[in-house]
């Protein structure tokens, strides 16, 4: 270890992971998720964790890794649907769920990331999304609390670091991921390339080191979550 930066996903890890801990993992699909710090989690045992993520990943690939141990206890995400065993655990009462739409997760996670304990949206007025929860009434329109999600720990894919933990992102992998960087007490990037503090443009930084306190540079195989294909009409 130097610094910030850690050899592999294990140590990294090293002295974070307690059972019944809340994770915050990142990426959208199976795109900018966080493979080795997910496997490394795998491999260290913890158990009884609540996992807020967008998606559950796949059978065998991502957080269904997690699932496929039985280390996950709840899952709190907006889209499960390319899970079989995730859809097993969860008929079965094996598996709480805690489901969100999508914007709302990000908010929530966003707030948590910004000190911001609750806010108000219209989205799920009216469905089973809102019952229970705080209404009030803003200009006549009805909306519904949503609190704030933090995590104690955060495990994010980012691009490229440098030595300091300043992050950047590529397409569709920055989703999520920056929201979950400031929302969990500690922060574990794992990445393609680490370089040289200023390397960077500072306009270029999507997230500020500040919210990094861990760095490792990882190897990635990038699955594809569905391969659609078609014949390729004659000629």
């Amino acid at each position: 270890m130097a610094g910030k930066v850690y050899a592999d996903a294990a140590s990294a890890l090293d002295g974070v992971l307690k059972d019944g801990m809340t994770v915050m993992s990142g990426g959208f699909g199976l795109c900018g998720i966080p493979e080795n710090l997910i496997l490394a989690l795998r491999d260290s045992g913890v158990r009884d964790l609540t996992v807020i993520s967008n998606n559950a990943g796949v059978d065998g690939f991502g957080l269904g890794l997690l699932l496929a141990t039985r280390q996950i206890r709840k899952m709190v995400s907006s889209y499960v649907g390319e899970n079989a065993e995730f859809e097993r655990q969860y008929l079965s009462g094996e598996l709480e769920l805690e489901f969100n739409p999508q914007g709302t997760l990000a908010e929530r996670i966003r707030a948590g990331g910004a000190g911001i304990p609750a806010f108000y949206t219209r989205t799920g007025i009216g469905t089973l999304i809102a019952q229970g929860k705080p209404h009030e009434t803003f200009d006549g329109v009805e909306y519904v609390m949503e609190r704030w999600l933090k995590a104690d720990l955060s495990i994010i894919k980012a691009w490229k670091a440098d030595t300091e933990g300043n992050l950047i992102y590529r397409k569709t992998a920055r989703n999520f991921n920056p929201m979950m960087a400031t929302a969990g007490a500690v922060t574990v990037a794992e990445v393609e390339e680490i370089v040289p503090v200023g390397s960077f443009d500072p306009d270029h930084i999507h997230t500020p080191g500040i919210y990094v306190q861990r760095i490792v540079q990882g190897s990635f195989e990038k699955r594809i979550e569905q391969r659609i294909i078609r014949q390729r009409e004659p000629a």
